[in-house]
C-alpha cells in the first residue's frame, strides 16, 4: 500500500515556548533561516510524500499555510499540494488528527508532529513507510526516565527483530508505571480506521483526546509495528530542544559549519 499523504498537526498553543509564541505560531519558530515546519515538510517530501495536510488553529492570516503557498515556490517543494484544515479548539493531539479525516479520506497516511525536528541527514521516515503493510507503524525510541511524564510509551510483546518490535498497547504519560522504555517520538503511519477510533474516543490524560489512546486501541485490536529509532529528533517545543536543533543544523550546513565551530570553541574557552 502506498503512502502519499502526510498529516502535520500545527495547532498547538506552544505554551512551553512563551513569550516567543504569543504571536508567532510554534511551527514558524526558525532553526537558523527556515521555520521548523519547513524542515518537517521537507522530510516528508524526501520520503515520497506529495500531499501535505496542515492542521492549524483559527489564527488570522493563515501564517503556517501562507509560508508554503504565498510568493515564489520553495525550492524542492514546487510539486507539493498543501491542504489546510482547522482545529477550532485545542482538544488534544488526537482531535487534531481527527480534523484531517475528510482531507485524507480512505487512504493510509503519515502523521508527523510539527515540533519534532529531524537531525540533518538522519530521517527515519522512509523506514516507517517501508515497514507499512496494512496496519499501524510507529516510530519508537528508547527514552530516559525524565520523559515518562512527557511522552506516550508503548507496550511490547516478543523479541526485537531487524529493529522492529511488536506493539500491543500504549499509555500516555505513564510516569513510574511505564510499560517499557520505548516512547513515541512523533512519527507514525496510520490506516484510516484510526479516525473512527478518535471520533468515538472519550477524553483521556489532561482531559484531551489523546492520540496515544487510539494507538492503544489499534494495537490491542490489530497489533502494530514499532520501528526502533535513534535519538534523531529534537523537540523544538521546548527551549533546550530548539537549541539542540539549531546547533545540529549549524554543524551540518557546509556554509556555516566552520564559522560555527570556531564560535563554539571560543565560547567554550571563555
Amino acid at each position: 500500500m502506498n503512502v502519499d499523504v502526510a498529516v502535520i498537526p500545527c495547532a498547538g498553543a506552544g505554551t512551553r515556548m512563551r513569550p516567543a509564541t504569543r504571536i508567532v505560531p510554534k511551527p514558524l519558530i526558525p532553526v537558523i533561516d527556515r521555520p521548523v515546519i519547513q524542515y518537517v515538510v521537507e522530510e516528508a517530501v524526501e520520503a515520497g510524500i506529495a500531499e501535505i495536510v496542515l492542521v492549524v488553529d483559527q489564527r488570522p492570516g493563515d501564517p503556517v499555510l501562507s509560508h508554503f503557498t504565498v510568493g515564489e515556490p520553495i525550492p524542492g517543494l514546487e510539486g507539493v499540494t498543501f491542504t489546510k484544515v482547522i482545529q477550532d479548539e485545542p482538544r488534544g493531539l488526537g482531535d487534531a488528527v481527527l480534523c484531517a479525516r475528510h482531507a485524507v479520506g480512505d487512504r493510509p497516511f503519515l502523521c508527523m508532529l510539527s515540533d519534532m525536528f529531524p537531525r540533518p541527514g538522519r530521517s527515519y521516515t522512509p523506514r516507517l513507510i517501508s515497514a507499512f503493510a496494512g496496519r499501524a507503524v510507529l516510530a519508537v525510541q528508547e527514552m530516559p526516565d525524565e520523559y515518562l511524564t512527557r511522552w506516550g510509551f508503548v507496550v511490547t510483546a516478543g523479541r526485537r527483530r531487524n529493529g522492529i518490535v511488536e506493539v500491543i498497547g500504549a499509555v500516555e504519560k505513564p510516569g513510574a508505571d511505564a510499560p517499557s522504555n520505548l516512547g513515541l517520538p512523533g512519527r507514525y503511519i496510520f490506516t484510516p480506521e484510526v479516525f473512527e477510533l478518535l471520533a468515538a474516543q472519550e477524553p483521556g490524560h489532561g482531559g484531551e483526546i489523546q492520540l496515544t489512546d487510539a494507538i492503544d486501541t489499534l494495537a490491542h485490536r490489530d497489533g502494530a509495528s514499532g520501528v526502533i529509532v535513534g535519538d534523531d529528533l529534537f523537540d523544538t517545543g521546548i527551549p533546550a530542544g530548539l537549541l539542540e536543533a539549531t546547533a545540529a543544523m549549524g554543524l551540518a550546513r557546509p556554509d556555516l559549519a566552520d564559522q560555527f565551530r570556531r564560535a563554539l570553541a571560543r565560547m567554550l574557552d571563555e
